[in-house]
């Protein structure tokens, strides 16, 4: 039996992810096995999927989004190497900021940690004010307090300029 796993402690985490390229749901499916395959991390929830609005640059396919919760032993620097490594894999490439993508993997919240260093912000800096994670974290973890925020989840979705369109995918996906 391997003890390490089980007595290393535990960090609760939430990624953003979604896709607008090629086939988004097939990208999402193969990036969560890819999460559950990395040493450290454990998917413990998985959101519906979301047809979503493009936001920033709006000349491009919809989206399908999801937020997944993870419980890792691994600090945030390393799960955004490992979230790196996997959009690298899945044919991410970074041209236009905002633009379409295969994949995107964004760490949301790690436990009730605050960083802000040159190549990571926790809470994610943009989260609470896009529906297309706000909704499927709603979904997952509706009671969550985001790190350095007294709102609820559903006071910022109350409060976001973002109007775009987000409709829940009917196909049924298990993870």
């Amino acid at each position: 039996m391997n003890t390490r796993a089980t007595t290393e402690a535990r960090t609760r985490a939430y990624l953003g992810l979604g896709a607008n390229l090629g086939d988004p749901v097939q990208m999402l499916i193969e990036a969560v096995h890819a999460l559950s395959a990395v040493d450290g991390i454990t998917v413990s929830r998985c959101s519906s999927l979301y047809r979503t609005s493009p936001v920033g640059k709006t000349d491009q396919p919809d989206f399908i989004n999801m937020v997944v919760r993870v419980e890792t032993t691994l600090p945030p620097e390393q799960i955004m190497t490992r979230l790196l490594d996997i959009e690298r894999r899945l044919g991410r490439v970074r041209t236009d900021r905002w633009g379409p993508r295969t994949i995107d993997i964004d760490l949301l919240v790690y436990g009730q940690s605050t960083i802000e260093t040159e190549s990571l912000t926790v809470p994610h800096p943009r989260m609470l004010s896009r529906r297309f994670v706000l909704v499927p974290l709603m979904e997952i973890a509706p009671d969550l307090k985001v790190p350095g925020t007294s709102k609820s989840l559903q006071e910022f979705l109350n409060l976001t300029e973002d109007q775009g369109n987000i409709a829940v995918l009917d196909d049924v996906v298990n993870f």
